[in-house]
């Protein structure tokens, strides 16, 4: 195996710091490999730049990822909206970078020729969930048909590939995602799925540092964020998170999902 995959194996599971190396907290919405794949490239672009090891990190599923927020393990991360209202409070996670012009949606989807065009036909179903707190493919589309009066049973099944496998392959009859993981599915899966509904946007996932990284650090790193997608060459590193730029940012820019008052996580 080479010595990169070794690593990021190992990290997958045993997020570590060291002195000049800072692990970077990727939440699971898909499988650990695809994620790496994306990323990988991403971070070392950021290391290369900033001249500190950035090195990538997961956990197996979002529960655990959420356990390793709470417990401040990873130095810098990739989290969910309502992680971050969450996480900067304790243990204070601070924003630094957001993709840039985008607004997170959360969506429903169903297999195409299902003849499933409405959440009134879900009544009484069980559908697909990445896990409780994944904000915007779980949280937002099971309040919604909650909204609308549909009784439907939540079955968590621990990553957003994992609900659009389950629901292209028939055992679900609608699942809850987002566009920017329905759009960098394979061809193979993607095809197989529609979405029937989506939900009002918000802030999108936040890029955060822990308060133990110094903030030479942080402001290095976040910069390095803020200038990719400006050269053809990092336009081609980003592009397999279907996210153009990013963008710096700050704490009060979650507060549009503060205003939702959620309280799964506290």
């Amino acid at each position: 195996m080479k010595l990169r995959h070794l690593l990021i194996a190992l990290m997958i599971y045993t997020p570590l710091s060291f002195a000049e190396v800072y692990t970077f907290g990727i939440v699971p919405q898909q499988s650990a490999k695809r994620l790496a794949a994306q990323w990988t490239p991403i971070l070392d672009e950021i290391s290369r730049q900033t001249g500190h090891t950035i090195v990538f990190s997961t956990a197996a599923d979002i529960p655990t990822f959420e356990q390793r927020l709470k417990e401040g393990e990873y130095d810098f991360a990739y989290m969910n909206p309502y992680h971050y209202t969450v996480y900067s409070q304790n243990p204070g996670y601070r924003a630094m970078a957001k993709a840039k012009d985008k607004r997170l949606k959360g969506i429903i989807v169903v297999k195409k020729g299902s003849n499933i065009t409405s959440a009134s036909q879900l009544e009484g179903k069980t559908l697909a969930f990445p896990s409780p707190a994944a904000f915007a493919a779980s949280i937002l589309t099971r309040n919604y048909l909650t909204q609308a009066s549909v009784e439907f049973e939540p079955e968590y099944v621990s990553s957003h590939d994992s609900v659009y496998l389950a629901v292209a392959k028939g055992f679900y009859p609608a699942g809850g995602g987002i566009y920017r993981t329905f759009n960098s599915l394979p061809d193979e899966t993607k095809k197989l799925l529609t979405p029937i509904w989506e939900t009002n946007g918000f802030t999108p996932h936040a890029i955060a540092a822990h308060p133990r990284v110094p903030q030479t650090i942080v402001e290095a790193v976040s910069l390095s964020f803020s200038q990719l997608g400006q050269t053809k060459e990092t336009q081609n590193i980003i592009k397999p998170l279907r996210i153009q730029s990013f963008a710096l940012a700050h704490d009060s820019d979650w507060d549009d999902v503060r205003e939702l008052n959620i309280n799964l996580l506290e």
